[in-house]
């Protein structure tokens, strides 16, 4: 299965840390946060995996390059963003022929169950699922309504009046279809322009695993607490071989 890791954004709020260290590489307990992602992705026998890059992408490139040779990595580089969605309309040709892919956001710490979440999304018969999260301050997140099968009703971004305090996770098992709710243009949002347009095709996969936005000092601070407090373990895989 192939996925899409988002990692092109600048950190503005963990400056300076970030001036001369791209966000996917800050460290969690002298480990760069991507690499978390990868080894959630050997778990998983995921090793095909498309990085946008843009703020110190040459940084990106050379940590790849020499620390994880043994995926299977398409690096893009954007000078000028395009969004979440942007990224994905930009690099179609990535997933032609999939039934199915991952997408996430890389500014996330999780040990979330890929294999979990892909055996719901298989029983649901769904276009799309949403791995969502219950938050205390859903003002600040896109939020999730569900009804009694866990299908999404409606998906706001950052809503005045929140309907549940179920979020988003950054975590998404798309499809084919996923283009044809993309707008006419080259830089847009998921969650702004294209999250809201799925609801009655996705369901939402509620995850009770490790996630954390790591975002800001504060965040970073408490992600270095969990690592040490051992709170970041790995599931088992779904079968023996891997999801693909």
């Amino acid at each position: 299965m192939k996925v899409f890791l988002l990692a092109a954004g600048k950190g503005t709020r963990l400056q300076p840390l970030t001036f001369h260290t791209p966000k996917c590489l800050v460290p969690i307990c002298g480990k760069p946060l991507i690499e978390y992602w990868f080894d959630l992705f050997d778990l998983y026998g995921i090793d095909e995996v498309l990085i946008n890059t843009s703020h110190l992408a040459e940084k990106v490139e050379d940590y790849i390059n020499n620390n994880l040779s043994r995926f299977k990595i398409k690096l893009v580089h954007e000078e000028t963003l395009l969004g979440s969605g942007g990224t994905i309309k930009k690099n179609r040709d990535f997933v032609e022929g999939e039934e199915s892919f991952f997408i996430f956001y890389a500014d996330n710490l999780t040990n979330i169950n890929l294999g979990e979440m892909l055996k719901f999304h298989e029983e649901n018969k769904r276009d799309f699922t949403l791995a969502i999260f219950k938050v205390p301050n859903p003002r600040e997140c896109g939020i999730v309504e569900l009804d009694a099968e866990l299908s999404i009703i409606s998906f706001i971004e950052k809503p005045e009046n929140p309907v549940s305090n179920l979020a988003f996770a950054g975590i998404m098992l798309g499809s084919p279809g996923l283009m044809d709710l993309f707008p006419d243009r080259d830089v847009f949002d998921l969650g702004h322009d294209v999250l809201p347009r799925v609801a009655g095709n996705a369901a939402g996969y509620i995850m009770d695993d490790y996630l954390l936005d790591i975002g800001t000092p504060e965040k970073l601070t408490q992600a270095e607490k969990d690592v040490k407090n051992g709170k970041i373990k790995f599931s088992r895989k779904l079968k023996s071989g891997g999801l693909i």
